[in-house]
């Protein structure tokens, strides 16, 4: 049967056919370019509805561009389909003016029709129906040519690509919300990693005493290049704290930051966490599972505690980061990465290794570039550069203005801080819980057993200056002599002298004294 002779009832089963392919295609894509194409490819082939084209309009102005177009072989190189159609411009344009469909039986006998694509029979029938969005905002036209003469058809032709734009309009609504929604997400994102970035900018790590610059300069260096780190020290002297310096001003600062504690697994567990497992590898693997080496692919991957892994453990550690490459348990599938390994540990290697404890090789490998952040204990002079910090972060969690005296301060440097500095933020804690007005006092600094050393082992505050207790200096001089030995910090200084922050700032506006950034 010819298009000349199609029956109403053989043209409604074609487009019932075409409908549910076209609803298949919009409700199983995510992608709108490659639904919308397949959707123009359906009406052509399936709906008779040759060179069927998709006009949307612009989000600055009042005309019309075309979106997408479905042509034949043939017309392709005919078809100029940067084009775009004014408001009221031709068919197109008049259907965005007056927001209904237009039916042309014969196109050469309307003098509307514009044809700027060169691809249509001038003998035949056009439709052209608006896309509408929220009732009667026009944001598109779809527009086909019927493939035949039949003019008792149009009208059946036409209901059946309003209800094609219908659906349209709604996924092109949904792509848009998609798209906002992902944008959003995107810049939500972007700025995190900008935040976390700031966070970790070597310009906010605390400290002006020399160990700790020795510290900050490692980190600077070894940021630059894809070295293995070992950060070694004590508890709470922040280790993660480093490794995430180190992640963040590196080269791989876009990629993901990783960690794992180590000593929190057992050997079984450790080994699908580091390097994944199929489903069904072991009892309870019901689905696949990523490790955390393939997640920290392009990225840095941080070990806490890498001493307390077991001697069987190591070899397979010592594998991936020889290689670059595991299999994830259960697989004989190679995988390959390229992550960067910083590890830290508060055990002495180097007798863990001589106890037959802790492999050569793996120890050579991990020990490559290693950083030793000092006790607290060792750079008291940053005491209170830490707890002004740290009582700024409290401030912020408790949504108040906490402060401590002098005098505490004071107090608080004799003693030697085991627990170092997440010791020194757990009592500050618990200090600003007992403040009613926010301010810490000698009195709410309640020192346990482990804080609390024998007298005799008290290590005695920095000595002040011998400068600055010298009398035949002038007031000037003793103040330049405080700022130096401070690290050039006014807060510090201004407890040499005895004088509060805002009487040192005053002396070294009024005596004109350059400050020195280290």
């Amino acid at each position: 049967m010819s298009t000349l002779d199609l029956r109403h009832d053989t043209l409604a089963e074609k487009q019932l056919s075409a409908l549910y392919e076209v609803s298949s295609i919009l409700s199983n894509s995510l992608d709108y370019q490659q639904a919308i194409g397949l959707i123009l490819k359906v009406l052509h082939e399936q709906a008779l509805l040759e060179h069927a084209m998709l006009t949307l309009v612009d989000v600055n102005s009042v005309q019309l561009h075309v979106d997408s177009l479905h042509t034949t072989d043939l017309d392709e190189g005919k078809a100029n389909k940067k084009q775009k159609y004014r408001a009221g411009e031709g068919i197109i344009g008049s259907v965005l003016n007056q927001k209904s469909s237009i039916v042309i039986p014969v196109i050469a006998k309307d003098l509307r029709f514009v044809d700027k694509l060169d691809i249509y029979d001038l003998s035949k029938p056009f439709i052209a129906v608006p896309i509408k969005l929220r009732g009667s905002d026009v944001i598109g036209v779809l527009a086909a040519q019927p493939a035949l003469t039949n003019l008792d058809l149009l009208h059946q032709f036409t209901l059946f690509l309003e209800m094609c734009a219908n659906l349209i309009g709604k996924f092109i609504l949904l792509s848009k919300n998609v798209a906002e929604k992902t944008d959003d997400l995107a810049a939500e994102r972007d700025l995190l990693k900008q935040k976390v970035r700031s966070n970790y900018s070597l310009d906010n790590m605390v400290g002006h005493s020399a160990s700790m610059h020795k510290v900050f300069e490692q980190i600077r260096m070894v940021s630059k290049w894809e070295s293995t780190v070992l950060v070694r020290g004590e508890s709470g002297t922040g280790k993660e704290l480093i490794a995430n310096a180190i992640h963040y001003n590196s080269p791989r600062a876009t990629g993901a930051f990783i960690k794992l504690n180590c000593a929190a697994l057992p050997d079984n567990l450790l080994e699908s966490e580091l390097f994944g497992h199929e489903k069904g590898a072991f009892t309870g693997a019901i689905k696949q599972r990523k490790g955390r080496f393939e997640a920290a692919d392009g990225g840095t991957l941080f070990l806490d505690e890498i001493g307390e892994i077991s001697a069987v453990f190591q070899a397979k550690l010592l594998r991936v980061l020889q290689e670059g490459e595991f299999e994830r348990i259960g697989s004989s599938q190679t995988i390959k990465v390229d992550v960067r390994i910083v590890a830290a540990t508060n055990k002495n290697l180097e007798e863990e290794v001589r106890a037959g404890n802790f492999r050569e090789d793996l120890y050579y490998r991990l020990n490559v570039m290693p950083i030793y952040p000092p006790p607290l204990r060792d750079h008291l002079e940053d005491l209170p550069e830490l707890i002004d910090f740290l009582l700024d972060k409290l401030s912020n969690r408790q949504h108040r203005k906490l402060s401590i005296t002098d005098q505490t301060i004071r107090h608080m440097m004799r003693f030697n801080w085991p627990g170092n500095v997440r010791q020194l933020e757990n009592l500050l804690e618990r200090a600003s819980v007992m403040s009613e007005d926010g301010l810490i006092d000698k009195e709410l600094m309640v020192f346990d057993a482990l804080t609390l050393p024998e007298t005799n082992q008290m290590p005695s505050p920095p000595p002040v200056h011998a400068l600055i207790a010298n009398n035949d200096m002038n007031e000037r001089d003793k103040v330049i002599a405080a700022l130096k030995q401070s690290g050039w910090v006014q807060a510090k200084a201004a407890r040499l002298l005895n004088i509060t922050p805002r009487q040192i700032s005053y002396r070294i506006l009024t005596m004109k004294i350059e400050m020195k950034q280290l």
